[in-house]
């Protein structure tokens, strides 16, 4: 088995500043330093936030494309650590976001497998329309019932159920 013994560089010595520099210089070494400098410290934060190890790697890979990209604009007198931190809190927070969204697919009422999803566990506490009418037709009916009851009777009806009272 190989094993790889890894040597402090002369450049595990410069700063942030200095190292950047060299990366817009086109030297590779000096990118690699600053992702080995702040790879454990952006990791374990993207890690508290996400908790998940693969979006975690993806999160991490894209706060270090971004320092790429933003080398040329970056001002030398900031902290790189700082700026680093912040850029992986903002992805992170994208990420979760993107998480809480809810897709069109999601809502169908029975997925492929013949599950249902979680918006049919919801029902409108509301009345369908189709429900409203066909209560407002039973209630007529009962309503033209009862009006052809003989009074005597239709006074019980009424104690029993405006009333609430009793049939004994």
């Amino acid at each position: 088995m190989k094993t790889v013994k890894q040597t402090k560089s002369t450049e595990d010595n410069f700063s942030d500043g200095i190292l950047a520099e060299k990366s817009l210089a086109n030297d590779q070494r000096a990118f690699e330093t600053l992702v080995q400098r702040y790879r454990p410290l952006l990791y374990n934060c993207i890690c508290q936030m996400i908790g998940d190890y693969d979006q975690s790697c993806d999160i991490l890979q894209q706060v270090f494309l971004q320092l790429y990209v933003s080398l040329p604009t970056l001002k030398r007198d900031t902290s790189l650590r700082g700026w680093l931190l912040q850029v992986a809190r903002n992805r992170c927070l994208d990420e979760l976001r993107r998480k809480r969204t809810i897709h069109f697919s999601a809502m169908e009422s029975v997925d492929d497998e013949g599950e249902t999803s979680w918006l049919a566990s919801f029902r409108d506490p509301n009345a369908l329309p189709e429900e409203i009418a066909e209560q407002h037709d039973l209630q007529n009916t009962v309503q033209r019932a009862i009006e052809g009851l003989p009074p005597k009777y239709r006074h019980v009806v009424f104690l029993r159920y405006a009333g609430q009272r009793s049939f004994t």
